[in-house]
């Protein structure tokens, strides 16, 4: 059986509704694992998800297709490849 994974892009700013951040959460046998993308594009474990659940995150978490992350993964390469 396969896991299931859930992406949400991270939107701090509610004006500009500028992707901040991408988020996943994938469900394996042994309960959730909840990620966020670093600048070096790999995937660390992160309480984001947990906190947005229960109101304790400041900034908006939005569901998105995994093809939708997959473009917004390459954006943030583009993006933070030029800042390092």
């Amino acid at each position: 059986m396969s896991d299931r994974v859930q992406y949400f892009v991270i939107v701090a700013d509610q004006r500009s509704r500028a992707a901040a951040g991408l988020a996943r959460r994938t469900d394996d046998q042994a309960g959730p694992i909840d990620e966020t993308l670093r600048g070096d594009l790999s995937w660390h474990p992160d309480s984001a998800i947990v906190e947005w659940e229960y109101g304790d995150l400041a900034a908006e978490l939005v569901p998105i297709s995994e093809s939708e992350a997959e473009n917004l993964t390459q954006a943030f390469r583009a993006r933070w490849r030029g800042t390092r």
